[in-house]
């Protein structure tokens, strides 16, 4: 996720990394490369310009401005700082006060994946807000789409309220007929999935503020491609312009090198980002954070979103007892092997270490992981007798030896996995405590939010 500007980001940083402090002609260039990135980027010009005269103003005070650590933690301060105050809105994701169920509508172009975020978002409500959801599609003109939503919903097991299209069948009346339907049968929430057009045109206009008008949303989406830049953009200006927008949903963010949109589209059209679509995968829907993304914009991680992800997978799997032993620094090397397969349920290795602190700039190296590296570890810790898992500590050098034999791999990558077994061990007693003292996002971003601060298995990428 926007790699291109986090390499950037990293080499003007690595300037203040170093034993003297800068001059002010010195600080001046490097936010003119900070700025040519964010133009590269697809940033609105506007904001590149605003955001670089902020950071200006935080650092301009020279006296204060050290070298080496202190330079360095201080200007990611500041453009962290910055980045997310781009990007943040006081805006909930969700409507504060909806009906029951609550309405929520979907606009925007076709491509921009509103159908397939109809049903994450679906997903999304039903796990984190244990709500009963229905579908509703209200797209009549794209061929197939109703079946794609029907389709989804089977998937997922969510109902989805269709009818067949036809010259008396209308948008705004399937949308009623859903929810007259919703209220019958009890659900919490009801998605509307409408129509999209290949431009912004009057008849697109006029058909989502029909459904709108009909239905009453307590909220309505703009869906957008994040990978169109300032096009999405504009589009959410034009369709705020027609609707009252409560939020927008960025997609293909997993895609995006630029995402100039993540960072350009609050701040020009008004409108908070309320969701990122990070995959393709139905889980892939997050809500949006602007302390994690600029964090992750800079490499600082996303270790907020890793813990989060790690027990939703344990939950899922209802392992209760092995989260709790996890963030006690009790594990066995049983209990990881169990843990990294729960990492596979959350994703692909790149989407996993792309979380944690320092892997942003190593992009090339993390498109060359694979699931294997997943494999690998795994055949380790199977080539152990159930005791040395139990036991690790037993593990001297000749029973390494034969586990190495046995799977195949170097003495050494068993040496790595057992040296970061033990620090992770230490990372994750770490966590736990910080996240039973209440200042788990915060705590978590100053503590791990940094390159270095996480193990590294092996098969992994090395340090810069």
């Amino acid at each position: 996720m926007l790699e291109n500007l986090t390499q950037s980001f990293g080499r003007v940083l690595d300037r203040f990394r170093g034993p003297r402090k800068l001059t002010s002609e010195e600080i001046q260039e490097a936010l003119r490369d900070v700025r040519r990135a964010l133009l590269e980027a697809d940033v609105h010009f506007r904001v590149a310009k605003e955001f670089t005269k902020r950071v200006a103003e935080q650092l301009e005070n020279q006296s204060k401005l050290g070298g080496g650590v202190q330079g360095s933690q201080q200007a990611v301060h500041a453009f962290h700082q910055e980045l997310a105050n781009l990007m943040r809105s006081d805006e909930p994701a969700l409507p504060s006060n909806p009906g029951h169920p609550m309405v929520l509508l979907l606009a925007g172009l076709q491509g921009a994946g509103k159908t397939t975020t109809a049903a994450k978002l679906a997903l999304w409500l039903r796990k984190r807000k244990n709500s009963k959801v229905l579908l509703a599609a209200c797209d009549l003109q794209r061929p197939a789409a109703v079946d794609q939503l029907v389709t989804l919903g089977r998937q997922l097991d969510i109902p989805v309220y269709s009818e067949t299209p036809g010259p008396d069948v209308t948008p705004e009346g399937v949308a009623q007929r859903a929810l007259e339907q919703a209220r019958t049968q009890r659900f919490d929430a009801v998605i509307l999935d409408s129509a999209g057009r290949l431009h912004i045109d009057e008849e697109l206009m006029e058909e989502i503020q029909a459904v709108s008008a009909g239905s009453q949303p307590d909220a309505t989406y703009l869906v957008l491609d994040s990978m169109t830049g300032q096009d999405a953009v504009e589009s959410a200006q034009r369709f705020n312009e027609s609707l009252t927008l409560h939020g927008l949903i960025l997609t293909k963010m997993d895609g995006d090198a630029r995402g100039g949109a993540a960072l350009s589209v609050r701040e020009i059209s008004g409108k908070p980002i309320s969701f990122l679509g990070i995959g393709e995968k139905p889980g892939d829907l997050e809500e949006f954070d602007a302390d994690r993304l600029a964090g992750r914009i800079l490499d600082m991680g996303d270790i907020v979103g890793l813990v989060e992800g790690a027990q939703e997978a344990l939950q899922e799997e209802q392992k209760a007892q092995d989260y709790t032993k996890m963030m006690e620094g009790k594990l066995t090397m049983a209990d990881l092997l169990d843990q990294f397969r729960m990492f596979k349920k959350m994703g692909s290795m790149k989407k996993v270490l792309g979380m944690m602190p320092g892997m942003g700039r190593m992009s090339g190296l993390l498109d060359s992981m694979d699931d294997g590296q997943f494999a690998r570890i795994e055949a380790i810790v199977l080539s152990m007798t159930p005791k040395e898992r139990l036991h690790p500590e037993l593990l001297d050098g000749s029973r390494r030896k034969r586990i190495a034999r046995g799977c195949g791999q170097d003495v050494s990558a068993v040496n790595q996995l057992l040296r970061s077994f033990q620090d992770m061990q230490k990372q994750m007693k770490s966590m736990g405590k910080m996240m039973k003292s209440g200042r788990s996002k915060k705590r978590l971003l100053q503590q791990f939010g940094r390159p270095g601060s996480m193990p590294n298995f092996p098969g992994a990428p090395k340090g810069r």
